[in-house]
Order: C-alpha cells, then sequence, then structure tokens
C-alpha cells in the first residue's frame, strides 16, 4: 500500500495570457508536514495553461515521493478539477494537450498501485500553492525536496531561505543557487533544405509538406555524423517534428546513432496559413506591409494560419519535456522553433530574433541545470 499524498497545485497569469508561472507543494497525507515545494516561470501563457502546469509538476514530484501514492489533489481551478475528473469536457487544443500529460502520469501511479482523487477548494485554502504561482510569475525557480530539519518551514520562509530578492532595478532571480550536478542536454538540429527552402519559399505546418532534396539528403547526412561524433557512446533521445523534411532528416540522424525516432508535432514549424507556399520575393512586391507584420508582430498570424505567439507557447513546452526528461535528446525541428527556444533562454525581445542564425542542417545546443539556471553551449554549427 503507497504512502498517503496530497497535492496543492495554482498556476496565474498577469494579463491572461501574460507573465506566467506555476506553483505547487506535496504534503504527508497524515501529518500535513510539507514534503516538496517546487514554482517556475512560463514566459507568456493563460491563467489555464499555468494551472494545469502546476498540476502536471506537483504529481510528478508526489510521484518521485512514491511512485505508488495514494495522491489527492487539491486545487482552486474548478475548470481544471472537472475536466480531471470527466465531467466536463476539454475544447481547447492546448488544455487537451496538458490534461492527456496530467493523464499520463495518473496513469503511471495507478500502473505502480497507486491512486489520485481531485478536490476543488476555495482560494483561500491554497494559499501555499498560490503564493508559489506568484513567485514563478516573479521569475522564480524552485525544486526542492524539504529535510527533516524544515518540516515546520513555512513555504514563503523556504523559498526566501534559498532565493536572494533581486537588488532595486535588476530582474528576478532564476534558480536557487549553483547547481553543479549534470545538466539536462538539448541538441537541436535545423532539417536539410527541400526545393521550397531553396526556392525561397514560406513552408510552415500547414502547407504542401515538401521532402528534401539532394541537397538536403547531404545535409541530413552529415548533421547525422556530426550528431555521432557528439553523442559518442551517451545514450540519448531523438525527437523530430511531425514534418517530412524534419522526419527525413531525424531518419539520417537515427542510422548514424541507432537512435529511435519520435515524433512530436508540437516542434512543427510556424503556420503560415494562406501564405504557406508563397514566394517571400513575390510577397516583398505584392505585399511588404503583411510580411513585415509576419515577421515583426508576435501577435499577427494569416487567415488559417498562427501567430508567433501560438507556435512559441508549443513549442516551449515540447522543449519543457525534454527538459523535464532529463539526460540528452536530439531534436529535429525548424527556424522559428529554434529561435523560440534560444530567445526564451536568453530573454531576447521579440524585435531582436532574427539575428539568430540557424542555417538548414546546422546544430545549436542547450544545456538546462535543475535550478533552472541555462547556458547555450553553441550554436549554428554545420
Amino acid at each position: 500500500m503507497g504512502r498517503s499524498l496530497v497535492v496543492e497545485a495554482d498556476g496565474g497569469s498577469r494579463g491572461n495570457p501574460g507573465v506566467a508561472g506555476w506553483g505547487a507543494v506535496v504534503l504527508d497525507g497524515a501529518t500535513r508536514k510539507l514534503l516538496h515545494e517546487g514554482c517556475a516561470p512560463l514566459g507568456k501563457a493563460s491563467n489555464n495553461v499555468a494551472e494545469y502546469t502546476g498540476l502536471i509538476e506537483g504529481l510528478r514530484a508526489a510521484q518521485g515521493i512514491d511512485p505508488a501514492a495514494d495522491v489527492h489533489v487539491r486545487m482552486d481551478s474548478k475548470l481544471v478539477v472537472e475536466q480531471m475528473s470527466g465531467r466536463w469536457k476539454i475544447k481547447h487544443e492546448d488544455m487537451r494537450r496538458l490534461a492527456l500529460v496530467a493523464r499520463d502520469v495518473v496513469a503511471d501511479i495507478s500502473r505502480a498501485g497507486g491512486s489520485v482523487t481531485f478536490e476543488w477548494i476555495p482560494r483561500e485554502k491554497n494559499k501555499l500553492a498560490d503564493a508559489l504561482s506568484n513567485r514563478g510569475m516573479d521569475g522564480v525557480t524552485l525544486s526542492r525536496l524539504v529535510g527533516e530539519a524544515a518540516e515546520d518551514t513555512t513555504v514563503a520562509e523556504a523559498v526566501d531561505e534559498v532565493v536572494d530578492p533581486a537588488p532595486s532595478g535588476t530582474a528576478a532571480p532564476v534558480g536557487v543557487g549553483p547547481d553543479l550536478g549534470t545538466p539536462t542536454r538539448i541538441l537541436l538540429v535545423r532539417h536539410g533544405v527541400t526545393d521550397f527552402t531553396a526556392q525561397g519559399r514560406l513552408d510552415g505546418r500547414g502547407g504542401a509538406d515538401p521532402s528534401l532534396n539532394a541537397s538536403g539528403r547531404s545535409q541530413a547526412a552529415a548533421a547525422g555524423r556530426a550528431a555521432a561524433h557528439l553523442l559518442g557512446d551517451t545514450p540519448a533521445r531523438l525527437v523530430t517534428s511531425s514534418l517530412t523534411r524534419a522526419i527525413e532528416t531525424g531518419a539520417a540522424i537515427a542510422e548514424a546513432t541507432g537512435l529511435e525516432p519520435l515524433v512530436d508535432p508540437d516542434w512543427d514549424e510556424q503556420n503560415f496559413g494562406d501564405w504557406d507556399g508563397a514566394s517571400v520575393a513575390e510577397l516583398v512586391r505584392e505585399d511588404p506591409e503583411a510580411l513585415r507584420a509576419l515577421r515583426n508582430d508576435p501577435t499577427y498570424a494569416r487567415p488559417g494560419g498562427e501567430t508567433h505567439e501560438e507556435m512559441a507557447e508549443r513549442v516551449l513546452a515540447a522543449f519543457d519535456r525534454c527538459v523535464t526528461a532529463g539526460g540528452v535528446t536530439v531534436v529535429v525541428c525548424h527556424r522559428k522553433p529554434i529561435m523560440a527556444v534560444l530567445a526564451h533562454l536568453l530573454q531576447m525581445p521579440h524585435e531582436t530574433i532574427w539575428r539568430l542564425a540557424a542555417a538548414p542542417g546546422s546544430l545549436t545546443a542547450v544545456e538546462v541545470w535543475a535550478d533552472g539556471n541555462a547556458s547555450v553551449a553553441f550554436t549554428n554549427r554545420t
């Protein structure tokens, strides 16, 4: 029989969507002693995305304490509780994706012999998770088990112990102090060229989805050799977007490394709607203002397409899954997703992201530590 645990989780967004963060605690079900606390920023996201993320992270923390625990989840989000209990339908795509992730964790706990139940509570009874989610919105990343010596410490005191407040006029701190452990490593590979790439045509997730041409296949093979050299004997995962050019590039890397590729459509290129397949040179002549908006305005979308913000939201969710998995992951994707990851890690404003180069077949490597700190090891290596 597993341990009895309580997860209290929350998330918030200043603007909805706006600056978002999540927070979660795990308590002993019998004594109510604090066992784990965590929070992190989410960039720009909605309240519901932040709440679901808090739930997922709280469940994972409980699973880490006891994989077969009987977990009772308490949240002040009626939406999340009702949807996870199966009483309300899930209509929004982001909510469906996050609910599937949460249900996978629930299923893992159940298979191990545990259980998960859900309860709605008023906000005033969810103060611990609410306080942590606000710290996440402030830019604080925290994840720690609470030892016996700290069992009676309040969450606010515990957070203050490990995260120094930022001096006046500086950004909020990220992380809880130096982490000397092994970081999660993610190798981002841009696909090789297609005829669309060579012709200067927009090619998003809703278009013709062309295959690599001869040059692209050569670039993919070179990327495979480079990835194999970097990995050596290190165990790794291989993930590709769902678009043909990424899958074919991933196949070349799989052949060179012996890895089995998995497809994650959240790594797809931005959907350019009615402009998918359009010549950029023709758009410069025929509709330069709209093309400028697509490039410079993160909220602009073509009919049937997505905004840069929508693309970045799903890409960063996929990136977070790779970080959570730990170890080493090779991701084969596209220019704008690579730009989105780098801009997120470097906190770059949107107007400067086009300064980031990611040539076809190039490799970019980033490292992320458990305390939330990250480094860009190299970019655009061909």
